[in-house]
């Protein structure tokens, strides 16, 4: 197991009782043996928003890093995406909400599916390549709400 995967295992270790954890990078860092930068990259490619995390920094004295796994009744879940996503979404982050929702059990296989499909570059290619972001935004966020 490399060492990412490890540091990764650690935090969500750290997560599994109350749903959230505060970490002070540089001792976490020292603890496992690594260098506070691969922390760094384990928070920025493994707890995005679109992994379900909320991930708030606090610097100066005894700085801290907290991070924390959204939960709560569906329409909370699906309004925390919504408001992550903005006026554009590419469909590569797209599909990262989805499959998340999905392994989350909020969203049914069959409407992930459905979701993927009307996402995709392919089903937007009527559309100028420089609006699909904006549009698949807007048909994205119209999905989520109407499955609240």
């Amino acid at each position: 197991m490399n060492i990412t995967s490890n540091i990764a295992g650690i935090i969500m270790g750290m997560l599994e009782h109350d749903g959230y954890t505060e970490i002070q990078r540089n001792e976490l860092a020292q603890s496992l043996g690594c260098v506070p930068s691969q922390i760094n990259y384990v928070l920025a490619s493994r707890f995005t928003p679109e992994q379900g995390y909320i991930v708030e920094s606090r610097r100066g004295g005894g700085g801290y890093i907290r991070i924390s796994r959204v939960k709560g009744d569906l329409g909370a879940v699906l309004m925390h995406v919504i408001n992550t996503i903005g006026s554009t979404l590419d469909e590569k982050t797209c599909r990262a909400h989805i499959l998340n929702l999905s392994h989350q059990d909020i969203l049914e296989e069959e409407i992930a599916t459905l979701m993927l499909t009307a996402t995709s570059d392919s089903s937007l290619r009527l559309h100028p390549q420089e609006s699909r972001d904006k549009t698949r935004a807007l048909l994205f966020k119209n999905m989520l709400l109407t499955v609240i």
